[in-house]
């Protein structure tokens, strides 16, 4: 997605560590005009008409969930939650996933009553590097019983192994950004 990629290379920075900071229009700062067309691109590359779900986690990939939705007739939102609270109740589907960014394991949750064996469900996220997180969440779909129709996500940094290991897996995962390296501060895109 040739818009993303001028946006990324325009406005991003790489910091130590690996880290490509988007924040002032992806995960922190949403450019409103921005996910629109990310979200018009994911429903151009997961036309399928039964999605009815759109799974994500919690924080980053909320906005992007929301915005997208509103290309897919009828798909709900629903994002994995990091933390137990007191409004989180009844049974629970439930997966460890270890955050790259935060360098810390943690316990995501999806409420049982909002994922169903019917369900078609689009993953979605922000960043892919290792792919824990997606891993976790096609856990949580596998735990309901439910359909990975396929996983989209905005960024993925291509020199890591997540993207590779799941396509090796057959799992139909489209990105709208591969990043190939990073090397001295300067970003280079696959083509």
């Amino acid at each position: 997605m040739e818009l993303l990629k001028e946006r990324i290379l325009k406005d991003g920075s790489v910091k130590e560590g690996g880290v490509l900071k988007v924040d002032s229009f992806l995960n922190h700062r949403m450019d409103i005009s921005l996910l629109q067309e990310i979200g018009k691109e994911f429903r151009r590359l997961f036309p399928q008409p039964e999605i009815n779900k759109i799974l994500t986690i919690e924080a980053s990939g909320i906005g992007i969930a929301a915005i997208t939705a509103q290309y897919f007739d009828n798909a709900d939102v629903i994002f994995a939650k990091k933390t137990k609270s007191k409004n989180l109740d009844g049974e629970l589907y439930s997966v460890p996933v270890f955050s790259y960014t935060r360098g810390i394991p943690f316990e995501v949750q999806v409420s049982k009553k909002y994922l169903t064996a019917e369900d078609h469900v689009l993953i979605l996220d922000d960043f892919l590097a290792h792919g824990q997180a997606l891993k976790g969440l096609m856990e949580i779909v596998r735990q309901s019983g439910a359909q990975v129709v396929g996983c989209g996500i905005v960024i993925e940094k291509g020199f890591q192994d997540g993207g590779q290991l799941l396509r090796e897996q057959g799992v139909n995962l489209k990105s709208l950004a591969i990043v190939d390296s990073m090397d001295n501060g300067i970003i280079q895109f696959r083509e």
